[in-house]
């Protein structure tokens, strides 16, 4: 798929100029690389929003037309704003035929359903890329890389160098990396087993740790808190005394 883009030259520059940019329904951008220099730009905001939306846009070589003239041009960077649905800034990057480009092209996994570990196991696939780095010359640039997962069972998984890549295509990783692309799993259920092995992980009550206690009065201190209620404590020890000597007036006269 083709997609072409206008833009116009952008002379103010600075943060006042693309806000004010932003407010007229335009994005600010930059164009660079290849035998010209960097040139700042601006795009029609709702033309560019439709076209960020198409996943096929992030990954192939746009034409780009600007002062009368046809660019190839490749989607670097795209800033958003922190919570509208509004493109802040955006980046292209000049394609020349004879030289490789380095691009991240999306996955599209293709016959999960067909596979021994979902239709025969009761497995479900479970993609761990969904993107692939890759290099190439900008006319062989996949829009995507299709990965057949109906060889897959359980247990199993499908690495990097596995993936059948398209013609003149390979990828850009270390020799020493494989790694996996995507997985069947069984969907993990709870069985007494298991219930046992976390019952007997589990922390026993004596070895769970209490907040320190304090420790016990030791004779003849009162207990922690009755500093402020000392005088109450005396006045409440005087009167019990009392009582006793009350007892004793009243079995003399018992006597007389």
């Amino acid at each position: 798929m083709k997609f072409e883009i206008s833009a116009e030259k952008r002379e103010a520059q600075g943060t006042g100029a693309s806000r004010r940019l932003r407010r007229m329904g335009k994005v600010p951008g930059i164009v660079y690389g290849g035998a010209d220099g960097a040139v700042n730009i601006q795009l029609e905001h709702k033309a560019l929003f439709q076209n960020l939306r198409n996943e096929k846009f992030h990954a192939s070589i746009l034409t780009l037309k600007l002062n009368g003239g046809d660019q190839q041009v490749l989607l670097r960077a795209v800033n958003m704003h922190p919570f509208k649905l509004q493109v802040q800034h955006v980046d292209f990057q000049r394609v020349s035929k004879d030289k490789k480009i380095h691009m991240k092209v999306p996955l599209h996994f293709v016959n999960a359903d067909k596979s021994p570990g979902v239709k025969e196991q009761g497995g479900i696939a479970s993609h761990v890329l969904n993107e692939l780095d890759i290099t190439c010359f900008p006319d062989d640039l996949p829009e995507f890389i299709e990965v057949d997962l109906s060889n897959l069972t359980v247990g199993h998984s499908l690495h990097v160098r596995e993936v059948a890549l398209p013609k003149g295509v390979e990828l850009a990783i270390h020799k020493s990396e494989n790694p996996v692309v995507a997985t069947v799993v069984i969907p993990s259920l709870i069985t007494e087993e298991e219930e046992a092995a976390a019952a007997a992980a589990a922390v026993a009550p004596s070895e769970i740790p209490t907040t320190e206690q304090a420790a016990a009065p030791k004779e003849g201190e009162g207990a922690p808190g009755e500093g402020e209620k000392g005088d109450k404590g005396d006045k409440g020890k005087g009167a019990a005394a009392e009582k006793p000597a009350a007892a004793d007036k009243g079995e003399k006269k018992e006597k007389k």
